[in-house]
């Protein structure tokens, strides 16, 4: 931990912000190193960074979906500093553990996820999902879109290479080719992109916050699943319930939701060791897809 503080102390100064004086890590985050600096004055910034050299656009990428996010109502830190190396927010609190946060929640990502629909999938630039680049090439067809960038992208990582059998992928590539069979579809909206529970905060005025966008355009879904299947807290039971009211889904939206989240089992699994188990996931959703030997 005093590595991580000497180093993110270090990468301020570089960048010009000269006036802080220490960094207290903090944890929760997979792929960067976090901490909150304490300036001369006072006061508190947010700051993370890589520990090897970072890609040169990840921070601008991650700065523009914070942007973009509270351009359409959701709210989100201010970013101070957005630089190669690093990357500087105001400081947000902690959420509170209250049913009352999460159904305001579901208000403002059902409200997210319905005023932003449109008919084409992607995102003007790639961005990035933890340490790998997200591809989001616009396409017309959200099945497509989401069998080959959300999808079979993953199948070329070396980690993913690895884990994975001949069988395994060969499921993944069939089950691609059933995607419209198994999800509704629909049009495609501004989505988070990353919403596991750590990503929810509150701003300074107690309104729920997110941190960490991968945005894009795709089905509001997308999100929906990564938070259904990471563990939520106790308090967040009335967030889906109320979210499916308000957006109208139907009632077998739960059983899409492996299926969904195979995206982010595979981001997982070509980023990190351990993989928490997600390639076990990742053969359990595929099992129904594999052909069984002739006798």
């Amino acid at each position: 931990m005093a590595d991580t503080a000497s180093l993110l102390l270090q990468r301020l100064h570089a960048a010009g912000v000269r006036d802080t004086v220490r960094v207290e890590p903090v944890t929760g985050g997979l792929a960067a190193l976090a901490g909150l600096a304490g300036r001369r004055d006072g006061t508190r910034v947010f700051v993370k960074a890589f520990a090897e050299a970072a890609d040169e656009d990840a921070f601008a990428a991650e700065a523009e979906g914070l942007g973009v996010l509270r351009e359409n109502g959701v709210a989100t830190p201010d970013v101070l500093l957005a630089g190669r190396d690093l990357l500087v927010l105001s400081v947000l609190r902690p959420r509170p553990d209250s049913a009352a946060f999460w159904e305001r929640f579901a208000h403002g990502l059902a409200r997210l996820h319905t005023s932003t629909r449109q008919s084409r999938f992607g995102w003007h630039r790639d961005n990035w999902l933890g340490r790998r680049r997200q591809v989001n090439t616009w396409e017309d067809d959200g099945f497509a879109f989401f069998a080959r960038h959300r999808l079979l992208r993953w199948l070329d990582e070396p980690r993913v290479r690895e884990v994975l059998d001949a069988g395994d992928r060969a499921a993944l590539e069939r089950l691609c080719e059933r995607l419209p069979d198994l999800l509704p579809g629909g049009p495609a909206c501004l989505t988070h992109g990353d919403l596991w529970a750590q990503n929810v905060m509150a701003a300074p005025d107690g309104s729920p916050a997110l941190i960490d966008p991968a945005v894009s355009y795709t089905w509001a879904e997308v999100d929906l699943a990564h938070l259904w299947t990471t563990a939520p807290p106790p308090e967040a039971g009335a967030f889906f319930d109320l979210y499916a009211e308000l957006t109208g889904l139907d009632r077998d939206w739960r059983e899409r939701m492996p299926i969904l989240q195979l995206r982010q089992h595979l981001a997982v699994i070509a980023q990190f060791e351990p993989d928490w188990g997600a390639a076990d996931l990742v053969r359990a959703t595929l099992a129904p897809f594999r052909r069984r030997a002739p006798r």
